[in-house]
């Protein structure tokens, strides 16, 4: 099986390092964005299968980032996972409206956001076998 390429599109360095690091370690091949403008280019560039992204970016936030994705036909087709600090109750229906597969707040816990790219590319998840999540919502056991 090939790898797959997850884009991590977040302003804060210590939440990019700490989601790279975690990629990294399930053998995910990892790109970065710093920002809403360069979360466009780098998907464009890179290709991904997967996008992990924050609301609150520079350059362009979440929202617009989504909906960039969305109007794009080359770019429409990649998955999105909304990982953010912002409200969830204030914000989680708005990124599902607008296009986002799953919405997951910060902090995220790594068996949940695991899970959560596994559900989201379709693999067999093997990191979270007990627990079931809730669209984005945490667990439920």
């Amino acid at each position: 099986m090939t790898q797959k390429k997850i884009l991590i599109v977040d302003d804060d360095p210590e939440m990019r390092l700490a989601l790279h690091i975690r990629l990294k370690a399930n053998n995910y091949d990892v790109a970065v964005a710093v920002d809403g403008v360069s979360g466009i280019a780098e998907t464009r560039k890179h290709m991904p299968d997967l996008i992990l992204l924050d609301l609150g970016l520079p350059a362009g936030d979440g929202f617009t980032v989504l909906e960039r994705l969305q109007i794009n036909d080359s770019l429409a087709h990649i998955p999105v996972i909304v990982v953010s600090g912002r409200d969830r109750a204030a914000n989680k229906d708005r990124a599902l409206k607008a296009g986002a597969k799953m919405f997951l707040q910060k902090p995220v816990k790594n068996a949940e956001l695991l899970y959560a790219i596994e559900q989201t590319l379709g693999i067999k998840s093997h990191s979270a076998a007990s627990t079931v999540y809730e669209l984005g919502s945490g667990p439920t056991n």
